[in-house]
């Protein structure tokens, strides 16, 4: 059996917080990952039953695959590992009794991430991955991208290597397909960075759309959803920002397809006019 190598095992066991002492105990032996969508994972051997009580990798298989539609749509970078990390959960030989869940923040991230792009087709985020009953990473025993590669700031996604940020401009095909919740105008303050996770602290100057979350025309903060800052921001930066709305935390996200462009002032009167476009095509429809 191929087990970690040792820079990697120790950069794991560095990462890990531990709430207590691991309990060492007689348990069902590590295997090797059967599971062709988490080969790519930085470890190699999982244990069953996994988080999910898949008794065996063949049922985890079945159970995964359900979600390769919304792996593809690129919604959190997060949400692969996250997957993974439940369904071939890590073994090690210090936590073989109960295999490491991932960290409650790589959930949030891959929720906030991927549940608007599920809402567009009904969906909303399963039960099964709830991510309240996570360990929190200074409360538990807990595994996370972070703990694996390390973060190099901000312009570098995780493991060093530069962020390649996809352009998206502003057009009425994007806007009418990317069905954004929120656009307004705001001048860009402070962007933060905690845990590896970035936000932006803007100062709204103007709201052209809301939907889910009241927003004041106040500071208000943005949160990326990835270790890279994509859609890039500059501080003192004015923009119009088109994003997504978790109606449940009441936040505005940054995720995959979010524009940030510096503002123009035709900028304002091209989304009146696309927007004005919409509920025309809208009212034809329903007529």
């Amino acid at each position: 059996m191929q087990m970690f190598s040792h820079q990697l095992y120790v950069g794991v066991l560095v990462a890990l917080c531990v709430g207590g002492a691991p309990r060492r105990a007689s348990a069902a032996a590590c295997e090797p990952i059967r599971i062709p969508m988490c080969r790519s994972m930085p470890w190699n051997i999982t244990k069953m039953p996994n988080h999910l009580h898949h008794s065996t990798q063949a049922n985890a298989v079945l159970a995964i695959e359900q979600f390769e539609g919304l792996l593809s749509t690129g919604c959190s970078p997060d949400l692969l590992f996250f997957l993974c990390a439940m369904y071939a959960p890590i073994c090690t030989i210090d936590f073989q009794h109960d295999p490491i869940k991932p960290c409650k923040s790589v959930c949030e991230r891959a929720k906030c991430g991927c549940e608007p792009v599920m809402r567009r087709y009904n969906h909303t985020w399963p039960e099964s991955l709830a991510c309240e009953e996570l360990p929190v990473y200074d409360r538990g025993v807990c595994i996370s991208p972070e703990a694996i590669v390390k973060a190099d700031g901000p312009g570098k996604a995780k493991g060093g290597h530069r962020c390649k940020c996809k352009t998206v401009r502003l057009g009425s095909k994007t806007y009418l397909k990317n069905n954004y919740n929120y656009v307004i105008r705001a001048r860009v303050k402070e962007i933060r960075t905690r845990n590896h996770d970035f936000s932006a602290i803007v100062e709204v100057k103007d709201i052209l759309k809301s939907s889910l979350v009241n927003i004041p025309r106040d500071t208000v903060t943005l949160y990326y959803n990835s270790g890279c800052l994509c859609p890039p921001l500059a501080a003192n930066e004015e923009y119009i920002i088109m994003g997504y709305e978790s109606e449940e935390q009441s936040r505005l996200l940054l995720i995959e397809g979010s524009i940030a462009q510096k503002w123009k002032d035709r900028m304002g009167r091209k989304v009146k006019v696309l927007q004005m476009f919409l509920v025309s095509r809208l009212i034809s429809l329903l007529c």
